[in-house]
């Protein structure tokens, strides 16, 4: 209680400044014209209803998640769907207010470390293989809305992202042994693209964890789009899902203010309204 009613203690008095010397807050009489003292047991006598203030506050996450993947092909390629239990990063969440007071906007940033790639029905290939799996590295910047509620809170991400292929293995099919784990002039180890999804959190302060669907496609590439031929050009682009879970810490206090901000503030409100003349009603 005490954490939330200090700056109201200071404002009520402002507001009846000019109109009594005596205030009544809750069933305490202050004399604004004494060295009042504000106490913790003080206070805990004054009954305020408690307001719920979102901060613009700062969140480090962990994350682990596992991704669904495949490919845009052009032309059209039959294939399945790839799981890979291989997702990792960590992000840096920054929590803002649109216009100075709507507190459900942010940005975040991160780093990831994933494995992507396609698995091709039978009869179709690339370079021989039927299968391939890219170690990638994966920067994404994404705009960030939250609603929270009660201990809860839901989450909608888009933005984009950028990454660089580290590695490659290639199976099934007839793949040259030679190309089996490396990447051919034709290929392209650079990605861009958008990422976006939708989640929920569970908060704990200073802890929450959060839980993601998100959609990531590539406007790159895997390789040359003219590698086979300069007139008939060929693509093949990330289109892969991924779910996650995620521990994040408040770096920075999420709701209200602390004790010493709230101590100081109202001090400061009291120590301005002593200072100040008093008017007397006609």
């Amino acid at each position: 209680m005490k954490k939330i009613i200090y700056i109201f203690i200071g404002a009520l008095i402002s507001i009846h400044a000019l109109d009594a010397q005596e205030i009544k807050i809750g069933e305490i009489l202050v004399d604004t014209t004494s060295s009042v003292v504000i106490t913790d047991a003080y206070l805990d006598s004054v009954d305020f209803k408690k307001k719920t203030l979102i901060n613009d506050y700062t969140l480090i996450g962990v994350h682990y998640g596992m991704a669904l993947n495949q490919m845009t092909w052009n032309p059209s390629m039959k294939q399945g769907m790839q799981f890979v239990p291989v997702n990792f990063g960590v992000t840096w969440t920054r929590y803002g207010k649109m216009f100075g007071y709507m507190p459900y906007f942010g940005i975040q940033a991160g780093l990831f470390y994933a494995k992507e790639g396609y698995r091709l029905d039978e009869g179709y290939n690339v370079a021989g293989a039927q299968n391939a799996l890219m170690d990638v590295v994966e920067v994404p910047v994404l705009a960030h809305c939250h609603f929270d509620f009660w201990k809860m809170k839901f989450m909608v991400n888009i933005g984009f992202y950028g990454a660089y292929r580290l590695s490659i293995s290639r199976w099934g099919g007839n793949v040259p042994e030679s190309i089996a784990n490396q990447f051919l002039v034709t290929d392209r180890r650079f990605d861009y693209g958008i990422k976006g999804g939708a989640g929920f959190g569970f908060v704990f302060d200073p802890v929450e964890i959060h839980f993601n669907a998100m959609y990531k496609y590539g406007f790159g590439s895997i390789y040359q789009p003219n590698y086979a031929s300069e007139y008939y050009y060929r693509f093949a682009q990330v289109s892969n899902f991924i779910f996650s879970v995620s521990l994040h810490f408040q770096i920075t206090k999420r709701i209200g203010k602390t004790n010493h901000e709230l101590r100081k503030e109202a001090k400061r409100l009291f120590d301005e309204r002593r200072a100040m003349p008093f008017q007397t009603n006609q």
